[in-house]
């Protein structure tokens, strides 16, 4: 038996590429979901399975060949290299010994580009379809992010998203039912968004996020908004950076983020990752949300509390840096190693109580720890000569960090 993996596009029967039509008419047996065979053009075979899971699809499939079947189709929705059931089957036709030939597509991104008139190859293309998602991360690159919606998980929920992240008045663009009866583009903010009603059938287009240039480690101190809160410096962020080895795509939790600094540099080594600052100080937030909007960290999430409560839903972090504790130092890192004991920690510690208490947390979890102390001193000029002026030394303490 020929199986075709055949992409009914977007839409209906209008969006079928000939060599699709081609093979719908000339299949003995098909499979798909059922909305999908509901929607099959004139001149299709009556004998129709309905399934859409992988493994189900399979079974449908070899039943079809004991009945048989001698060139069955599998419609699939969209086109079968985006986000498509057609990887999940793959593999299992190939153990099944069934011959595949995978027919692509035209897919929603094609089509709302071509509403819009504008060409897709510079957006980011992300599935907020029954898969976990940050779409303010997904913005951290500073493209345009076009996400397929689906479930629970629909333009406005992604607008939500957004707009928490510091993002209400960025442009969205909805694409509703594209290619169908009722199609519907409609044009809006992320803020406006949330509090509309889109079909089931729905994608989202978010424009680029404002975001400057790129820096390495180690931001000037002066860019940042820094009030009356203690800030982490530049020479000691850099130097915790360097610790920690962000790479793109981590999650990071900044515990005790104070103005935010660490979390800023976290989030911009981190984009297209979650970075998570924690922070009770109300003054802080405050500096926390302007920091993030100067520098354009929308995979910088606040959450508000004092840790290690504020720490419980956190998900998983690959690197933590931990700035304050308010002398929960021990109960801080028990929550990060249990979520993944493998995260790597760096502990900043001005007070030697500080530091003998992360060193005493690190050893009672069988953690090999490295303590670091870095002095720092700036120059000041003072009548024509330049004076070294200290500041106060500051311990870093480091564990699971090559």
């Amino acid at each position: 038996m020929q199986v075709d993996l055949i992409a009914m596009g977007a839409g209906g029967a209008e969006t079928l590429t000939a060599e699709a039509a081609a093979s719908l008419t000339g299949a003995d047996w098909l499979v798909g979901a059922e909305r999908l065979l509901a929607a099959l053009p004139a001149g299709c075979t009556a004998r129709r399975t309905a399934a859409t899971r992988p493994a189900a699809v399979r079974d449908a499939l070899l039943a079809a060949r004991q009945a048989g079947a001698v060139r069955a189709g599998v419609v699939l929705s969209g086109d079968t290299g985006f986000y498509s059931g057609a990887a999940g089957l793959l593999p299992l036709l190939q153990a099944a010994e069934i011959p595949a030939r995978v027919l692509p597509g035209v897919s929603s991104v094609q089509l709302l580009a071509a509403r819009l008139g504008r060409p897709w190859q510079n957006w980011r293309l992300v599935s907020a379809h029954g898969v976990l998602c940050d779409p303010a991360a997904e913005l951290a690159e500073g493209k345009p992010v076009f996400f397929l919606t689906g479930g629970t998980q629909g333009p406005s929920w992604v607008a939500a998203r957004l707009r928490d992240a510091g993002l209400p008045d960025l442009p969205v663009t909805v694409g509703e039912r594209l290619g169908l009866p009722g199609e519907r583009i409609t044009h809006t903010t992320a803020a406006d968004c949330v509090a509309m009603s889109f079909d089931g059938l729905s994608v989202l287009l978010a424009e680029a996020a404002p975001r400057p240039g790129v820096m390495g480690p180690g931001v000037p101190d002066e860019l940042f908004c820094r009030g009356k809160v203690p800030m982490t410096k530049r020479e000691v962020r850099a130097a915790a950076m360097s610790r920690l080895r962000v790479q793109p795509g981590e999650t990071c939790w900044d515990v005790g983020a104070g103005t935010g600094s660490v979390s800023i540099e976290l989030a911009l080594a981190a984009r297209g990752g979650a970075v998570w600052a924690v922070e009770q100080n109300a003054a802080a937030c405050d500096l926390i949300r302007l920091n993030r909007r100067r520098f354009g960290a929308w995979n910088l999430h606040l959450r508000e509390g004092l840790a290690p409560a504020a720490l419980a839903d956190l998900p998983a972090p690959d690197a933590v840096f931990v700035g304050g504790t308010k002398g929960n130092m021990d109960a801080i890192l028990a929550a990060a190693l249990e979520k993944n004991p493998a995260a790597r920690i760096c502990v900043s510690a001005i007070a030697p109580e500080t530091l003998a208490a992360a060193l005493a947390a690190f050893a009672a979890r069988g953690q090999a720890a490295q303590a670091v102390q870095i002095a720092v001193s700036r120059s000041r000029a003072v009548a024509g000569l330049h004076l070294m002026e200290a500041a106060n030394p500051i311990t870093l303490v480091a564990a699971n960090c090559p």
